[in-house]
């Protein structure tokens, strides 16, 4: 957890994760920042049509921005507790992808919705940051493989650094390694265990595959783990998410079913 009263570096690296109207003209911002973490920020004059803030506060694009000091009074939305909010001083556009487009476009407000709801204000992961900018390029329009197996892959980096993962090397009870060989499943309340009923099963061998990607700390080997096991990893994750997030259910899964509902 960052210390409170650190001081933040001068220009720091940063993604829009969500926005909301504070004012006529102004804007409060939910960033996710290399440095900090996630951190709330008022962009002052954001909304009038002369603004150069309006072409680079956008989401999915990576920024750079330069903070002063706290505002000490910001209503909260709803019944949420307002937030400790710094004032944004400027922002640039710091190159990466272009806007995602389709099921990508889902996709990537997925990602900053788990974001949102599991990462604490303040509790810097750098790790994090370069995952998920790395994830984003490789979200494509048709949901395809290569883009689930992107999703999978941030889920589990998610989890493995906001503390939730065990060691997937391992019978999480016994603390012993896998067989290689033997099914196994991965929950929620009790880890790594050996396959019992109908639960989606992994080789031993596939979870220490994982776990290896995992610490060697490349999204390109931790994607390609998820790529061979996706079918099972796609529903273990979603039961995992469920389970974390509580009374908080993702929105933007939602939408997405509700979608492809009206598209079948």
């Amino acid at each position: 957890m960052a210390t409170r009263g650190a001081r933040a570096p001068a220009i720091q690296q940063a993604f829009v994760l969500h926005h909301y109207d504070w004012s006529e003209s102004s804007l409060i911002l939910d960033l996710f920042t290399r440095e900090q973490g996630r951190i709330a920020v008022v962009a002052k004059g954001a909304k009038r049509p002369y603004s150069q803030l309006r072409a680079v506060l956008l989401p999915f694009q990576r920024i750079q921005v330069s903070l002063s000091k706290p505002v000490k009074a910001v209503q909260g939305v709803g019944d949420a507790p307002a937030p400790e909010v710094v004032t944004l001083r400027g922002a640039e556009w710091a190159g990466g992808a272009t806007m995602p487009a389709g099921a990508a476009l889902f996709s990537g407000y997925y990602l900053n919705e788990l974001l949102l709801k599991l990462l604490a204000r303040q509790d810097p992961h750098t790790a994090l940051f370069d995952a998920y900018a790395a994830t984003l390029p490789q979200l494509h329009a048709n949901e395809d493989a290569q883009s689930q197996a992107a999703l999978r892959a941030f889920e589990l980096r998610l989890l493995l650094e906001i503390g939730l993962l065990p060691d997937l090397s391992l019978a999480t009870l016994t603390q012993q390694p896998l067989d290689l060989e033997r099914p196994y499943m991965l929950t929620a309340e009790a880890g790594v265990l050996p396959l019992q009923g109908e639960a989606a099963s992994f080789s031993g061998q596939a979870l220490v595959q994982l776990q290896a990607a995992l610490l060697h700390g490349s999204m390109a080997a931790l994607q390609q783990a998820c790529a061979a096991v996706l079918p099972a990893l796609r529903t273990t994750l979603r039961g995992l998410l469920h389970y974390h997030l509580g009374h908080k259910p993702l929105r933007t899964r939602q939408v997405m079913l509700d979608l492809q509902k009206l598209l079948d």
